[in-house]
């Protein structure tokens, strides 16, 4: 029998990776390719479509080269930043715009136009989203009224519209497949949690033709097939999922209660509520965790949006740090924040605040602050905004009892053990903490009958991890506290 690999197309905000894993769990190889980022005005961030693509498709002939040919690749799993909005011409394959970042805010103002006109209720009982531009919908309007060639091709019947996962289906198989998953199409702002298809209300409400929008399929099972040229032969697509459902799943968060934080460009948690549909009361989210068989699983998602971003921007915008791994020296060297606290609201405030308006400030500066109180107050805001959000989660009657965390932020350990100190309860850490790429993997490979189920899957893939156990005094805590609110109180 040969011996399989799954190949996981793992598209992220500042980078595409394409990444091999044996079928338990453990990793076989990657390819890394950078994104450009594009910043064409205050609040607007774009990727450039082709780009992703062609890179994805070099990481990914890399992969299959190396797993010894396309022969050697059970399945694909994909998994992606959500939110991120591709338009294209059918007829040629070519993009039509560039790609309007989930970090966007340029439609803020359309949002508080409809939000004021009092459309926000329905939008969330429908959805379990709030009006912020941070979702999709409102992101392909703009991009209707906006982008003469986008209006041109939706009058001409030939305009696709969808979020990354599905611009890479599109190309993968040469444009014979237009399909997302449910847990991406959950973030558009233009499905009902509890509803099948396309919601027609929804998308009336946002002038968003649903004939340029993919079909919604399963997160698992026999979705697609890449084109034959591609690879040298087709390889099935197994498994999609958003990239902070992935990491949910990554990390065997599979029963009602489970929670986890991932800790990337932004931070994300997400915690599993099965499959009653979510309804917060603090301003949290409701999302689609996976669809599997027809059935939904749901997750309340608190969604922050500047996290690793943040020791980008302190790194190659302020020069104040050589690389991420040296913040945990800085904050080591250090016995506290001297008083610096940093708010990172370089793109708004998310959850629980949802403020659009809000910019980052840096609060407390004196004579004797240093490099390391900038670097250790960036990884306390960190903790910080987790706090918030377990406040929030604790209101909505999902109060945590332990976190498990992910993502390239998390290999610092002095932040994970801030976080558990912070919040007060166990941090569990797994040592393997690509999770996002390992739950598009489990995916694929119940979708091509690898493993019967996730929980096959998750007992099969999913390897060992880390306790981080809290140990900070109530009084050092309280005084973190008081500092964080005075912060926010200013910005």
């Amino acid at each position: 029998m040969i011996d399989q690999s799954i190949l996981v197309l793992d598209e992220g905000t500042t980078s595409t990776r394409a990444m091999l894993f044996a079928q338990d769990g453990s990793q076989r190889g990657v390819a890394q390719a950078e994104l450009t980022q594009h910043y064409p005005r205050s609040g607007w961030v774009e990727h450039d479509a082709a780009e992703i693509w062609d890179k994805t498709l070099a990481c990914a002939r890399d992969m299959v080269e190396q797993a010894g040919g396309p022969d050697r690749i059970a399945a694909i799993g994909i998994t992606n930043q959500r939110e991120t909005v591709v338009a294209w011409d059918k007829a040629t394959g070519e993009p039509l715009h560039r790609a309007i970042v989930w970090q966007d805010r340029r439609t803020a103002d359309f949002c508080a136009q409809l939000k004021n006109a009092g459309h926000e209720d329905m939008v969330r009982a429908k959805t379990g989203l709030l009006l912020d531009p941070y979702f999709s919908g409102t992101k392909m309007r703009w991009l209707l009224d906006n982008a003469p060639e986008v209006a041109k091709a939706a009058k001409g019947g030939r305009l696709a519209l969808g979020t990354v996962e599905s611009w890479l289906v599109w190309k993968l198989t040469r444009g014979n497949s237009h399909i997302t998953d449910a847990s991406n199409a959950s973030r558009t702002m233009l499905m009902a949690l509890d509803g099948e298809g396309w919601d027609d209300e929804l998308c009336d409400l946002l002038g968003v033709p649903q004939s340029a929008l993919p079909a919604i399929m399963d997160c698992a099972g026999e979705l697609s097939t890449t084109h034959a040229d591609l690879f040298g032969a087709p390889i099935p697509i197994c498994g999609m999922a958003g990239d902070q459902q992935s990491a949910t799943i990554g990390q065997g968060c599979l029963s009602p209660g489970d929670t986890k934080a991932t800790y990337g460009t932004g931070a994300f948690v997400l915690g599993n509520t099965g499959t009653q549909v979510p309804h917060s009361q603090h301003r949290m989210l409701g999302t689609v965790l996976y669809q599997l068989g027809g059935e939904r699983h749901y997750a309340i998602e608190g969604a922050v949006f500047v996290s690793g971003s943040l020791i980008k921007y302190l790194r190659d915008t302020l020069g104040l740090i050589g690389s991420a791994a040296e913040t945990e020296e800085l904050a080591r060297s250090i016995p506290d924040n001297g008083g610096v606290v940093i708010v990172p609201a370089l793109s708004g405030l998310g959850a629980p605040h949802w403020r659009p308006e809000a910019r980052g400030i840096i609060s407390g500066l004196g004579f004797d602050t240093g490099r390391a109180h900038i670097a250790r107050a960036a990884l306390e805001a960190m903790a910080h905004q987790t706090y918030d959000l377990a406040s929030a989660f604790a209101a909505d009657g999902a109060e945590w009892k332990s976190l498990k965390i992910d993502g390239g932020m998390a290999a610092n350990e002095w932040m994970a053990q801030d976080i558990a100190d912070l919040l007060d309860i166990e941090v569990v850490r797994p040592d393997f903490v690509e999770t996002t790429a390992l739950g598009a993997a489990m995916l694929a490979a119940v979708g091509a009958g690898l493993h019967a189920s996730l929980q096959d899957a998750a007992a099969a893939m999913i390897g060992a991890a880390k306790t981080f156990t809290p140990g900070m005094d109530d009084d050092v805590r309280a005084t973190r506290l008081k500092e964080w609110d005075q912060a926010l109180s200013k910005v």
